[in-house]
């Protein structure tokens, strides 16, 4: 003859283990698909802000850094650098930046926060080349002698100024791009990221 009495504490017992293991089971089962749907810390750099120490910068000089896959320049201008910009405006077609990707702020004769300092994204805005800073003019800057100075890619023959400018009549058909950024202070910039407004 079957025993009817039930043991309802072992029941409720083994009910919560059972119930409990599914749990723990489920989210071991569910983890690798959660993960799946998160970004790699590969494509978390590839997107990540970059800094930029820029203390030992020297007038007429450039730095040049990787961000998003793409070469970045800063450029220390001199007043000399600064003054040329003036000169070349009937030579561009875009000197106001109008048609061109840069932050706000940027949106300037310089295209830059501060004028001495210029940071473009080194790419040619044609066909995707990296043009070479001509930053010194004359018979030896393999252009011409009254340039005075910039980026030249040799791939097409685009020229732009020391403000990243297209000049007119050359295949680039906008300004080479100013990525956002922001001054952490003096001496540290950061690219891939912009000042929060006040």
């Amino acid at each position: 003859m079957i025993d009817d009495r039930v043991d309802k504490g072992r029941r409720r017992f083994l009910t919560a283990v059972t119930s409990g293991v599914g749990v723990v089971g489920g989210a071991f089962a569910a983890t690798p698909f959660v993960l799946s749907m998160t970004p790699s810390e590969r494509a978390k750099a590839a997107g990540a802000p970059v800094e930029i120490d820029i203390s030992k910068l020297q007038p007429g000089q450039m730095l040049k850094e990787i961000w998003r896959g793409n070469p970045v320049w800063v450029i220390s201008r001199t007043p000399q650098m600064l003054e040329s910009l003036k000169t070349v405006e009937g030579e561009l077609q875009d000197p106001a930046s109008e048609k061109s990707v840069q932050p706000d702020y940027a949106k300037n004769e310089y295209r830059s926060k501060k004028p001495e300092i210029l940071v473009l994204v080194g790419i040619c805005t044609h066909l995707g080349c990296s043009p070479v800073q001509k930053f010194a003019v004359g018979p030896d800057s393999g252009i011409s002698d009254d340039w005075p100075g910039g980026f030249f890619c040799p791939c097409h023959g685009s020229k732009f100024d020391l403000a990243g400018r297209v000049y007119s009549n050359v295949p680039a058909p906008t300004n080479m791009v100013v990525p956002p950024y922001k001054f952490v202070n003096d001496t540290l910039l950061l690219i891939g990221v912009e000042e929060e407004a006040a």
